[in-house]
């Protein structure tokens, strides 16, 4: 249901990427703010649409990209490390990769760590994750950008940099 993630989701379809946009949590579970911290749960979550991609007739065979805001983005990390072979890249917005834990070592994918500039928390909490990271990686700071990316540009500047690293990684697609 976020707006921020919306306008990505779009982005990333005008760019020619299929693109499946899905809240990890329901309404009633996401009422519990521990639920947002339960990292496993929100993986099985991504797993269980890797699994489902793979299976839809239209997607099969596609390469597939996750991309994680926030507590999403350690989803994204665990699913593509046990997805190694279903998960060609990963994208990271304002997340805590951080918390994917020893995890992190096991991701194969290429990732991309975007942090906002003006949110040194979260600038140093992906610089630990990206020095555990082990396949390619990148890690992208948005000058002037708070955690929310809600400063003029911050946000458009998120989404073409997603876009060219799943077309770099996954090839466009009419």
């Amino acid at each position: 249901m976020s707006p921020r993630n919306k306008a990505v989701a779009k982005a990333l379809a005008k760019a020619g990427l299929a693109t499946l946009l899905f809240d990890l949590l329901t309404e009633k579970e996401a009422a519990k703010r521990a639920n947002v911290f339960d990292i496993p749960l929100l993986a099985a979550r991504v797993r269980d649409a890797v699994d489902w991609a793979g299976m839809e007739a239209r997607l099969a065979g596609l390469p597939i990209g996750l991309f994680g805001a926030s507590t999403g983005a350690a989803a994204a990390l665990v699913a593509a490390a046990d997805r190694a072979q279903d998960v060609d890249a990963v994208v990271s917005r304002g997340g805590r990769p951080d918390l994917a834990g020893d995890t992190l070592e096991r991701v194969a994918a290429p990732t991309l760590l975007i942090a906002g500039g003006r949110d040194d928390v979260v600038i140093a909490l992906n610089e630990m994750a990206f020095d555990q990271l082990r396949c390619e990686k990148r890690l992208d700071i948005v000058k002037g950008a708070t955690h929310l990316f809600e400063e003029p540009g911050t946000l458009e500047e998120v989404m073409e940099l997603a876009a060219d690293w799943f077309i770099a990684h996954l090839g466009r697609r009419p």
